[in-house]
């Protein structure tokens, strides 16, 4: 059976989760990290040296960084639907499971979402916050074009890549923040929390993980 070890709180954790469930593969899940600790143990440090979560182990295979876990389960379960079959639409997915990372995750994640969650506001950079979250709405008025006629990324099947930049919507909608119009984010984003998977794996509240005075 197939194991990930990460709480279920972590964004990331979340991201392979859903990706499971999509999939319909039977797996367990172990609570570590966060406030589960144990990410120093010997026995996680040989599975990965970064001290990071989540891991996957898929028969003695195991594999760390969640992109690549949602890639390698869609390519190894799914393709042909979660993972394209052609090798541009593929790519293609690829590109925009990256931008996610390299365009969203630091705004909105490490300023936004630690910002207002993981800080008190004594401590809280709130004209940072402002900016980031400006950022945020003009690279996702990209997303906004990219959807336009299109019920997901890539078109009219869902795949890895609205799993690896729809994770991060959950957060994006539901943080105090300034959001502009974007009709078709907003749209596409209505069709995710439509899924199950969604539902049960990405749509958990978060406000119980805000420090004291946060």
């Amino acid at each position: 059976m197939l194991k990930v070890w990460g709480r279920a709180t972590s964004i990331n954790v979340q991201k392979v989760m859903w990706t499971l469930a999509e999939l319909g593969l039977p797996h367990e899940r172990i609570d570590i990290g966060g406030h589960f600790g144990k990410l120093d143990t010997p026995e996680f440090i040989r599975m990965n040296p970064n001290k990071r979560i989540p891991v996957l182990d898929d028969d003695g295979f195991l594999l760390w960084e969640s992109n690549a876990i949602v890639r390698y389960l869609a390519e190894t379960y799914g393709r042909g639907s979660l993972a394209p079959a052609g090798r541009l639409s593929f790519a293609r997915a690829d590109q925009w499971s990256d931008w996610a990372i390299t365009t969203l995750y630091h705004d909105l994640i490490l300023t936004c979402f630690v910002g207002m969650i993981l800080k008190a506001k004594a401590e809280r950079d709130a004209a940072g916050i402002a900016a980031a979250a400006r950022r945020i709405g003009a690279n996702l008025a990209i997303l906004d074009a990219q959807l336009e006629g299109k019920a997901f990324l890539l078109g009219d099947t869902f795949s890895f890549a609205d799993v690896l930049v729809g994770t991060y919507m959950y957060r994006y909608f539901n943080l105090g923040i300034e959001r502009p119009r974007l009709p078709n984010v907003q749209s596409w984003y209505q069709r995710l929390t439509a899924r199950s998977a969604y539902q049960t794996h990405v749509m958990i509240d978060f406000s119980g993980m805000k420090v004291a005075g946060a």
